[in-house]
């Protein structure tokens, strides 16, 4: 593992593989969330599923974040990389004219969005973990719809949430054809897996704020 990320190809490669499966886990979580949009009482127990079963607890969620914890080093990694091996600045080669705003700027949205996966974590993650493993309170199938709702009562995090899920959406739009790039899946179905990654990119982030404000508003 350590020769792969020793070369800048399998560093790449190994970034593309750790976003397929964020990409894959946003999806799971935007579908169990979306949920609560319209039933309460199959929101609480999809989630009572997902914060029970232990495979997903204890194999599942460590993989989780170590994922989460290699994408992001290693998204730095490339970058500082990246950076020490120009020879020559992009106002001397008019990057932005051979890019795009988003690609020029990956690192920034993705530094935005690891500090909202900071605070995110600490508004439901931690909560979570101090209920069943710290407090040991008894369990409530029933917990789950309420405590989502008073999370996004306060209009300042419901901003917070929209803005980085609109940095998710940038992110992702260049990201997600990138993954592809960097795994050598450039072929006659490239056009199709463009329009996937788009659609993809919008509508996932969209759903989520979706969510935050109809809990915000509904309440």
């Amino acid at each position: 593992m350590s020769g792969i990320l020793n070369s800048s190809v399998g560093r790449k490669f190994a970034m593309a593989l750790s976003a397929f499966f964020l990409m894959i886990f946003l999806l799971l979580h935007v579908t169990v969330n979306l949920i609560s949009v319209f039933s309460e009482s199959t929101f609480n127990e999809a989630s009572h599923f997902m914060g029970t079963f232990p495979l997903i607890q204890f194999v599942m969620q460590p993989i989780l974040i170590i994922g989460v914890v290699f994408h992001f080093v290693m998204g730095f990694v490339l970058e500082a990389k990246n950076r020490s091996s120009r020879t020559v600045k992009y106002f001397k080669n008019n990057g932005a004219a051979n890019s795009t705003w988003m690609s020029r700027n990956m690192i920034y949205s993705g530094a935005f969005i690891l500090i909202f996966l900071i605070i995110h974590f600490i508004d439901f993650w931690i909560p979570e973990m101090n209920y069943k493993y710290i407090e040991f309170l008894p369990e409530d199938p029933n917990r789950y719809y309420h405590e989502l709702q008073e999370k996004f009562v306060p209009l300042w995090r419901v901003a917070m949430y929209c803005l980085g899920f609109v940095f998710l959406a940038l992110h992702l739009l260049h990201g997600f054809m990138s993954a592809f790039q960097s795994v050598g899946a450039n072929n006659k179905y490239t056009k199709g897996m463009k329009g996937f990654a788009k659609a993809y990119s919008i509508v996932v982030p969209a759903l989520f704020i979706f969510i935050a404000l109809y809990h915000h508003f509904s309440h």
